[in-house]
């Protein structure tokens, strides 16, 4: 078995292109390369390690600006319920937007704001928030509504970062 480096963008894109449980990098790869895949030495399971590197943040913005190439619905399937998945979409635009997420807390309801950058603006914005923090960054959001409302609000963050409509609905829908 050979171990190779790779930059987290294209381990988010073969695990991502995962089409079941226990598929090796090694499998992904060849299947999405269209290599034969039914070799009689090839080996079960390969490691990929993932070495973050540090990087000017102008650079690492451009790198992955699409967040359906590092959205793995294996991943979102085992998430537990709607506010799971819904924090998972949103970790997961946030992980391929860094740099223009803040546009997220312009979205906002009629008397209370969905997004802020710590728990209490949530808490003191009305009641029953239930702010959970979106994983991986400093940004907040409202979990107390109901599923109907976290819909169109991953569709206004869609939209928000630049999304096409049509996106902003399929990222809807996996709520």
């Amino acid at each position: 078995m050979k171990k190779i480096e790779i930059d987290d963008e294209l381990y988010q894109y073969i695990a991502s292109n995962t089409q079941s449980i226990g598929e090796s990098a090694s499998q992904i790869l060849r299947r999405l390369l269209k290599l034969d895949t039914d070799l009689p030495n090839f080996p079960e399971t390969e490691t990929v390690e993932v070495e973050e590197q540090v990087e000017p943040t102008e650079q690492k913005e451009h790198k992955c600006d699409n967040v359906f190439n590092i959205l793995n619905k294996e991943e979102l399937a085992m998430q537990k319920g709607v506010v799971g998945r819904f924090l998972f979409i949103l970790s997961a635009l946030h992980r391929t937007h860094k740099g223009i997420f803040n546009r997220v807390l312009d979205i906002k309801g009629r008397d209370r704001i969905y997004f802020a950058t710590n728990k209490d603006d949530l808490i003191a914005s009305g009641s029953s928030t239930n702010p959970k923090n979106i994983t991986d960054s400093g940004y907040w959001v409202m979990t107390n509504s109901n599923t109907t409302r976290k819909k169109m609000m991953v569709h206004e963050v869609a939209i928000s970062l630049g999304y096409s409509e049509d996106e902003a609905e399929k990222l809807r829908d996996y709520l």
